[in-house]
């Protein structure tokens, strides 16, 4: 059985721009009501305590393995394992984008060691395998990416991340198509001059799975006034006159 051992038992978690909500003593009182989203009302605030609750329920597991592997509990090590396992398995959807990707004015300034690293792993993984190795490839790919734009935001490999995030998010493993499209647009909008085709992979998702004819436009005009490859700028030109008209 293929284990997530090395990643997902280290503790990497997504990229979260704003700061951890504080998780309250135990001896604190509960609040009269808990925090609801109300019609026509903001769901920040309860995004944000999902990501927390995220957040701490992986790093209690990766402790308690932790400790049971200290005390050689190889038994209950290996329920810890398998439980931190089944969560990163599990669907976790960004609600809201704004609280899931890094700012669009990051700059990739550096050449840096860690990031380089990260990347390479990441690339190890994404892609490989059949099917439940495939699915947990993916998510490993995954967790290194998220902590690369975590860990370096001025790494030049962040627009490179961020297109190998699009690809995964579109992936089977996620079918997260809105993030996948965000993701995308995040390669090009931290380097204009990306040699990928993100605008094009961003405009096709807006088109044909996300249903946006404003912005798939958009995009694909992108694509001609930023492309140079021959094929792309035909599929843009051609989507464009579906879309648009003579």
């Amino acid at each position: 059985m293929v284990l997530f051992t090395t990643l997902l038992v280290a503790g990497l978690v997504p990229f979260q721009p704003p700061p951890p909500l504080a998780v309250p003593p135990e001896n604190t009182p509960p609040a009269a009501k808990p925090p609801t989203a109300r019609p026509n009302g903001s769901d920040i605030e309860l995004v944000e305590r999902l990501v927390e609750a995220r957040r701490a329920h992986a790093a209690a597991l990766k402790n308690l393995y932790d400790y049971y592997r200290k005390v050689g509990d190889s038994q209950r090590a290996r329920w810890a394992e398998d439980e931190l396992k089944q969560f990163h398995r599990l669907p976790h959807y960004a609600y809201r984008l704004d609280l899931d990707l890094p700012s669009p004015r990051l700059q990739p300034l550096y050449n840096i060691t860690g990031a380089n690293d990260l990347y390479r792993d990441a690339l190890r993984y994404k892609d490989r395998g059949l099917g439940t190795d495939y699915i947990d490839n993916q998510k490993r790919a995954e967790l290194l990416l998220q902590q690369l734009l975590t860990d370096y935001p001025q790494s030049n490999k962040i627009s490179d991340a961020a297109f190998a995030l699009g690809d995964i998010y579109e992936s089977r493993a996620f079918h997260h198509y809105e993030r996948s499209a965000a993701y995308y647009e995040r390669c090009f909008q931290w380097d204009p001059r990306t040699p990928t085709d993100a605008r094009l992979r961003a405009a096709r998702l807006y088109d044909r799975e996300l249903k946006n004819r404003r912005r798939a436009v958009e995009l694909y005009r992108q694509v001609l006034d930023n492309e140079t490859e021959p094929s792309r700028l035909q599929e843009a030109r051609r989507r464009l006159a579906d879309l648009t008209g003579p």
